[in-house]
Order: C-alpha cells, then structure tokens, then sequence
C-alpha cells in the first residue's frame, strides 16, 4: 500500500470517528438545530487576482472587507494556504481537477482542460448534488457539462486589453444570488461563484467611497510613486466590491434557512496582478486567503496555520460530501483540519509557473521556514502579465528604472539574466528580498531543499517540456504578436503542430 493510500485511509477513519461521536441532531451557536447526517451544501467562492495580505482579516490596515472579515470570525482562517500557480486558467483547472498543472494538461493560460479529466464537481454532480457556476468560467468546454446551471460572465478578450463590462457592472458577481435563488430546492447544491475582481483593467468611479493614494499599502518591491498607489487604490476599489457581493451570498444563505449546514469556502486563483506578483512563485503570486465557514462543524473564530495547497480542495470537498476521493488526484484530503485536527499533514507544498502570456518554467517548494525557486529559463527576465504592462504600475516603474532611482530589489523584473537558483528565508524575510542562494551559511539548507524539490518532481512525474513556446506579447510594450490565437487552442493541437514541425500563428494579424 502506498503511503498516499495509508494517509487517506487513516483520515477516513478519523472522519468516521469525528461522525459517530458526534449526535446526528447538533446545536450550533446560534441555537438552530441541524441534522448533520444530511449532506452539506458547498459554496466555493473565488477571487480573481487577489493577494492574500489584501483582506481585513489577514491584517491590512485600510481595505474595508466587513463581511469577509465576518466569514473569518464565524469560520476558520487558514494563515499558510498556497495555489499551485500563480496564473489564472491553470489555477483554476488544478483545482477542479485535483491536479497539479503539469497534470492537468491545461498548464498554460487558456488551455481547456481536456475532456479525460475527471473533476470533483462532476463527482458531486453524480453523487446527486445540484451543482451551478456564477461568474468567471476560463476552464474550457470539455468542463461545461459539470454544471447543470452555468451563468458564465461574458467579457471580451481584446489583443489590447479585457473589457469585462460586458455583463452587470463587470464585477463577475452579478448573478451570484439568481444562482442561489433559481437552484431546485430538496437537494444539496455546490455552487462555483467567481468573481472577475479584481482583474485588470482596473476602472475609475465603481465605487461610491473610493480609496485614496493614502490608503495604498506598497510592498518593498515596488516604488511608491502616485502611478502605484493609485493602481493600489483602483484594486482596492474591486475588493471592497466582490466583499460586498459576499454579503448578499451570506445573506441569502440565510434567508434560505440552510447556513448552519452549507460549507463557504472563500480563495483567490493567484495573488495581485501587480510586478513581482501574479505569474510569479513568491508569495505574492501563490499564497491566498483561505477562510471557511461551516456552523454545523468548523469553530468559530479558529485559526489554522498548517501548509495547505489548493491542489487539496478537490479531494476535501469530496470527503465533505461523504464521498471518496479519487486516486488520480495529486491533493489530499484536509477536512480533519476543519474539525479541529491540529497534526501536520503537508510539511512542504509545491508550485509551478508555465506560459501566461510569456514563456516561463519555474518551479518551487515551500516549507514554513524556507522557499526554494528553481528557474528553469533564467534567459528570460521575470515579465508581469501583459495587461500589467499596459498599466500604470509599470510604466511608472519603467520609467524609475530608466531614471536609475529603483533599488535592487524593484529592479528585479528587469533583469536579465535571472538567478537559476533562489532561496528565501520566509520567515525572517517574508517579502522574499534577500536570495540566500549563493550565502555558504545555507549550503545545506540549499542542498536539502533542492531534493526535496528533485524529489516532488519526480513522484509527479513534472518533465521539462521538449520546446518552448513563443511569446504571446511583446514584453516591452505588452502588445500582441502573431502568435496570440484566441480561443486559444489545446494543449494536443499545440504538440501536434509541433510534431509536425508547425508553430501556430493567428492568420488575422495584422502587426
């Protein structure tokens, strides 16, 4: 029996144990008696580039998040969550399918997920849940099918830059509480709702008390000049927005009567889309806020500061809902931990950067003291998104570093070439500033970790692609080349062509 098997068979047993002890009528907090013995409702809410720092509840100091900042007090907040990667489609197909990107087979932006991938809302589907998705969809038609109600957002993905104002107020949210009131009553649901905030372009006046270039909170890594603060200030705006929409989502869950036994889990697909964030393995790309509500089950007010991964959620959401998770899955099942279980179940997670825009293969391994980034193309500089690059973030830093005033570790998205190697101590240097690589003080520390690295790799059989794939944009302007194709095509097309010694290019640009 392999160890992945032993650990889940005990984690079932404790489940069961947790179960039997518990009476099968329990009375929550609020003095509402549930039958535990029916099956939870699950709520997956997702935001859309958004660090984990960047919630009231995580400690900043000006966002106002009043109701995710509740969810946490009435919930559990998990201090040590991190994504699989830091781009926005390959997040959200490794979590619906359970896998690691490089499993996937959707690891690039906007590759669908193949039709041979099994998902844990199919799962749930099959089990009998009514299951809806409500806003940003970006995983592919073979998925389609896993909802029986599908209210996707509809924008426009421009060469230039998304106008997602297509649909309500471009928030993504819109059509959250039509989800919940339209689902047939008498049966559990899980209902995917995913925000489109709060992902660039950022847009003037969607709030009525917008923030100010005071508010912003300015990493290290980026210069406080007024073209940062005042993005800060706009993605600011889109936060406070989609917390908002959560509000209305818990107070339907109330209204409806079915809050005690429905399970809200609250995450982001990657970190900001900001330099040295989004599309990035520092923290600032691959940490998330991770908050879940479930009254009949989870204490409130708790704190969990284990590794989790959101490779996890497909097999714990599963188990939540009496079922077994399935054996292809790469995660485990963490559910214990909602029901108080303190022990340690990931001593490391694991990350991957692949093509978002550009070309990248980077990889990382996290412990809760040390980070290790291996870049696989240390050719190519560490270019942010192209809808950063059109953006006032940028160009302001853009233009500091032609001017010379950016200190090293600003400076850092621009060079060229990029350390193969880098090791962080997260916990004495949490903004990831200081590569102790090269420091011989941590020779040994490099040396365990490069294994571990070497060691993940290869128990999930991750393998440097056979070629590289050509830019999507420029990197200096952020404009398109001929090779941006949208809707973009799969993954086997792509191999194909290559096989057949083609690159694919779009036959209607016009550069």
């Amino acid at each position: 029996m392999s160890f992945k098997k032993y650990s889940r068979i005990v984690r079932l047993l404790l489940l069961l144990i947790l179960a039997v002890s518990c009476q099968s009528k329990k009375e929550t907090k609020k003095g509402i008696v549930v039958n535990t013995n029916e099956k939870p409702n699950i709520v997956l809410i997702i935001a859309d580039d958004v660090s984990w720092n960047d919630i009231g509840a995580y400690g900043h100091p000006n966002i106002q998040t009043p109701n995710l900042d509740e969810l946490a007090e009435d919930g559990m907040r998990f201090n040590q969550a991190f994504l699989t990667t830091s781009s926005c489609s390959p997040s959200r197909t490794s979590i619906i399918s359970g896998l690691y990107p490089h499993n996937t087979d959707a690891e690039q932006l906007s590759w669908p997920l193949p039709e041979d991938k099994k998902t844990f809302v199919q799962q749930l589907k099959n089990a009998g849940y009514w299951t809806g998705l409500a806003g940003k969809y970006h995983m592919g038609d073979p998925v389609r099918d896993d909802f029986d109600v599908l209210l996707e957002m509809q924008w426009e993905d421009a060469p230039i830059g998304l106008d997602r104002r297509l649909t309500g107020d471009g928030s993504g949210c819109d059509e959250w509480i039509k989800l919940l009131k339209n689902r047939p009553k008498g049966k559990p649901f899980f209902t995917w709702l995913a925000s489109f905030d709060a992902h660039r372009p950022f847009y003037e006046n969607i709030s009525d008390e917008p923030y100010g270039l005071e508010d912003a909170v300015i990493p290290p890594y980026m210069p406080k000049t007024a073209s940062v603060k005042k993005d800060f200030a706009l993605y600011y705006d889109e936060i406070s927005r989609m917390d908002r929409y959560i509000g209305e989502v818990v107070a339907e869950l109330d209204a409806q009567g079915v809050t005690d036994n429905t399970l809200i889990l609250f995450i982001s697909d990657n970190g900001r889309a900001f330099p040295r964030d989004k599309t990035t393995l520092y923290d600032g790309g691959i940490k998330t806020p991770w908050i879940v509500k479930w009254p009949a089950m989870v204490m409130p007010g708790s704190v969990n500061n284990n590794l989790v991964s959101s490779v996890d959620i497909a097999s714990t959401l599963m188990s939540v809902a009496g079922l077994k998770p399935l054996e292809v899955f790469d995660g485990e099942d963490i559910s214990s931990l909602l029901m108080g279980d303190i022990r340690e179940i990931h001593n490391e997670i694991y990350a991957e950067d692949h093509f978002h825009d550009f070309e990248d293969y980077t990889r990382a391994v996290r412990t809760h003291k040390f980070k290790y980034i291996k870049n696989y193309y240390p050719d190519l500089p560490n270019t942010p998104s192209a809808d950063v690059l059109r953006d006032r973030a940028w160009k302001s830093m853009v233009k500091e570093n032609k001017a010379g005033t950016l200190n090293e570790a600003q400076k850092r998205c621009f060079e060229v070439p990029r350390p193969e190697e880098e090791l962080f101590d997260v916990v004495a240097d949490p903004y990831e500033l200081n590569n102790l690589a090269q420091n011989k003080e941590y020779t040994n520390v490099l040396n365990y970790m490069r294994v571990r690295l070497n060691t993940i790799r290869e128990i999930t059989k991750d393998y440097m692609p056979t070629v590289r794939m050509p830019d999507d944009f420029f990197r200096g302007t952020g404009l398109p080349t001929k090779y941006r194709i949208r809707p973009r095509p799969s993954k086997a097309v792509y191999m194909k062509a290559r096989k057949e010694g083609k690159v694919l290019i779009n036959p209607d640009f016009k550069g």
